[in-house]
């Protein structure tokens, strides 16, 4: 289906496209695109798949810190996402081979306090059992 967006003076000159898909789910997905090319599954399947990809730099940003890319070039983002991964896959190491409960985040807390400390003081606090502990939310009486 062929739309128009906007109205009088605002309305967009190029004519759009509107398809209609579904999610994984089965919810009825609209889609506006300015593709004509390519077919409604075609452009249902590129944006299931954008959609993986958004949800791979969400998990990126959530379990490797990576929030801002210091380089410019593409090979300055690769090396920076890559220095990430194996960062995150020794700290996650580190956490197999103590055999903690600890989070991996408060592991990396632990660790980035005592960089440049012994190892010995590292493995001193996270044997230290936790100075407060959570009882969660607690209702209101």
């Amino acid at each position: 289906m062929k739309v128009i967006l906007g109205k009088d003076k605002k309305r967009m000159t190029p004519v759009l496209r509107m398809i209609e898909t579904t999610d994984d789910k089965g919810n009825l997905v609209r889609i506006i695109t300015n593709r004509f090319d390519l077919s409604a599954e075609e452009i249902g399947d590129l944006y299931r798949s954008r959609w993986q990809i958004e949800t791979f730099f969400r998990w990126v940003k959530q379990h490797l810190k990576l929030t801002r890319f210091y380089g410019t070039s593409e090979q300055a983002v690769i090396n920076q996402i890559w220095i990430c991964l194996i960062a995150y896959c020794l700290d996650l190491l580190v956490k197999l081979n103590l055999e903690t409960k600890r989070p991996l985040s408060e592991l990396v807390d632990i660790l980035k306090t005592l960089l440049w400390k012994p190892w010995d003081n590292f493995i001193d606090a996270v044997a230290r059992p936790p100075s407060r502990t959570s009882k969660g939310r607690q209702k209101k009486a």
